[in-house]
């Protein structure tokens, strides 16, 4: 039995869900979102909240009644709040700056990497060797955050590239002579 899937979705005030078969909207002070809850999984408003169950006991039904719940669980902290990620830049001439709707990279390549926002997130750089990522859907910021981060990602010998805020970077020894 999912721990995460029995708990009901509490619907704060401010917010209000609407579930219509298999459809959940979501709706806040920062935007509106929607999911489409998988066939194996039935989804209810009950008593200001929304509850998660699955149809039947297969492997793939309670897969995904634990995942649904937590997609939903994400919408609703979306709409609310938000989502943040913050990548740090490290590197000798290695930077970062917002343009228009163009997030402009020079990591230490022959050219620099124009990176185009997409939709629904908003990039900021408050020094050149930092990126905030922000946005309603978490999906699309780690996504965004991920791509940008694949562009260099942090080498193990001088730890030189684009990484997440706090990530640990495992160090090797150079060679020796």
């Amino acid at each position: 039995m999912s721990r995460i899937g029995k708990k009901p979705v509490p619907v704060p005030a401010g917010v209000t869900a609407n579930v219509a078969g298999q459809l959940v909207k979501i709706k806040g002070a920062k935007g509106e979102l929607s999911f489409t809850v998988p066939d194996d999984v039935s989804v209810a408003m009950e008593n200001g909240s929304i509850a998660v169950q699955p149809r039947s006991q297969s492997k793939r039904a309670r897969s995904l009644w634990g995942t649904s719940r937590a997609r939903i669980a994400n919408l609703v902290l979306g709409t609310t709040s938000g989502f943040e990620k913050k990548l740090e830049i490290n590197g000798v001439g290695y930077k970062a700056a917002v343009t228009g709707k163009v997030l402009k990279l020079s990591l230490g390549y022959s050219h620099d990497i124009d990176y185009p926002i997409p939709e629904g997130v908003a990039i900021v750089t408050p020094k050149p060797t930092e990126i905030v990522i922000t946005g309603i859907d978490k999906q699309v910021v780690g996504q965004t955050a991920a791509e940008i981060r694949d562009y260099r990602g942090p080498e193990p010998y001088k730890g030189k590239g684009v990484k997440y805020a706090g990530e640990f970077i495992f160090r090797k020894e150079g060679k020796k002579k």
